[in-house]
């Protein structure tokens, strides 16, 4: 029977996904250098229309189509969402009052079907989740990388590399981490923030820093934009983690929680590290760690205890603040907004400690972790994982970038006078803060 609880639940969390993207338009942006603002948010709304697009026409048939045979893609029967689309009209003229759940995302909570609604719902959610994904990415080669190029690989990114890897985590029998290795994934750990962080660290590794990395500071030239991103990042997360259950149930709430206890401990635990290291707590340094804390907790939300989210966030801080203000510096990579040194190492951080704090009774593999259970098998299965993800984000990553950077000429960053001069005027002929009367 359809469950109108569950779908007004699953089309607010739908909503809320949604809304992140703009968020991190705003925490990207009052990160970014002030000739670069518009740059730097175009690249997130750019995003928002690529994909999109490529969802719609292919992705979610990639992701989740298919009879779940292949461990690494869905399949090509349900191209622009047709075939989902048409079972639910069929349905709806035949039983309006039942209307099934159609090959939905989250693999064992869809199979178990715990609650009934449209198919048409899981794309859209599914969707939102496509669209932050790779808009991660877009920090870290914020202020070098041409437009045109970065948009080509998006395109061909969430085709190739995301939606696979979502059949990966997600696909339900068969597929290759999910499934055959037994790997949690609750919200995107693997899927969503080691693939994206992972991907922004490639692609600035290819492009090189930027000029005067390394010599010269570069400071968040909007501390309120900062503010109201996360603020932003933080009301839809609770859609996220909350809907990756699928259901508005008991899971569901406890995965709400689970996102405010990491998040608020991370928060608190980044302002404790800045306070010891450089002797004052910042606002863009607790905007930044309740991002940290909103990513440990994703792969672990309805599998852990609140407890267990208050560790994980305070823990999840300083790896990314060592990542972020010692690592970057000392290894030489340029991750400019820090979408490696947050997401990734925190959706890495987080992986691990599901292995540890997963709750036998709320695992979808009835696999507990080590502290229940004193076996390290989930803890292996998380690590094997994460292992594999990389390995296919990274091989991937580098043959899009070659193929993207033959198709532009051998370069995917602008000229040395345009970035100097800034984004903003060099790539799209206008300013966010224009001068009148001389004045600025």
């Amino acid at each position: 029977m359809l469950d109108t609880g569950s779908t007004g639940f699953m089309i607010v969390c739908t909503m809320l996904v949604l809304l992140m993207t703009p968020g991190l338009a705003f925490f990207y942006g009052g990160l970014s250098r002030r000739k670069n603002v518009v740059n730097t948010m175009g690249m997130v709304f750019a995003v928002l229309g690529i994909v999109g697009v490529a969802w719609v026409v292919a992705g979610w048939s990639f992701a989740y189509g298919g009879d779940g045979s292949l461990p690494f893609f869905g399949g090509f029967d349900q191209l622009g969402c047709l075939d989902a689309v048409g079972d639910v009209l069929e349905e709806a003229r035949t039983t309006p009052d039942a209307l099934a759940l159609i090959g939905a995302g989250g693999s064992a909570v869809a199979e178990g079907a715990k609650a009934s609604y449209p198919a048409i719902v899981d794309i859209g959610f599914q969707l939102a989740f496509a669209m932050i994904t790779a808009a991660i990415i877009t920090g870290a080669v914020a202020g070098r990388m041409r437009f045109g190029a970065l948009c080509a690989f998006v395109a061909a990114w969430v085709l190739v590399v995301y939606a696979p890897l979502a059949h990966m985590v997600w696909g339900g029998d068969g597929s290759l981490i999910g499934d055959m290795i037994g790997a949690l994934d609750f919200a995107g750990g693997d899927a969503v923030h080691i693939s994206s962080g992972l991907t922004g660290l490639a692609l600035c590794l290819m492009l090189g820093p930027r000029k005067g990395f390394a010599l010269v500071s570069y400071r968040p030239h909007n501390v309120p934009f900062v503010v109201l991103g996360a603020s932003l990042l933080w009301f839809g997360w609770f859609g996220f983690n909350a809907g990756s259950e699928f259901a508005a149930d008991g899971v569901a709430a406890l995965a709400l929680l689970n996102t405010v206890a990491a998040s608020a401990a991370a928060l608190v635990s980044w302002m404790v590290v800045e306070r010891v290291k450089v002797g004052k707590p910042t606002l863009v340094g607790a905007a930044t760690g309740l991002v940290a804390g909103l990513v440990v907790i994703t792969p672990a939300a309805g599998f852990v205890e609140p407890w267990a989210a208050l560790v994980m966030g305070a823990v999840v801080s300083p790896a990314c603040y060592f990542a972020i203000a010692v690592a970057k510096r000392r290894i030489g990579y340029d991750d400019a907004l820090d979408a490696f040194g947050c997401h990734c190492v925190g959706g890495v951080v987080g992986g691990l400690l599901t292995g540890l704090f997963c709750v036998p009774e709320l695992s979808w593999t009835d696999q507990g972790g080590l502290l229940y259970t004193g076996d390290a098998g989930l803890l292996a299965a998380q690590a094997l994982g994460i292992v594999v993800t990389v390995a296919f984000v990274v091989v991937l990553d580098l043959a899009l970038g070659l193929i993207v950077r033959a198709c532009f000429k051998g370069s995917l960053r602008v000229s040395e006078a345009e970035e100097a001069q800034g984004l903003d005027v060099a790539a799209h002929g206008e300013s966010a803060y224009p001068a009148f009367v001389g004045l600025d």
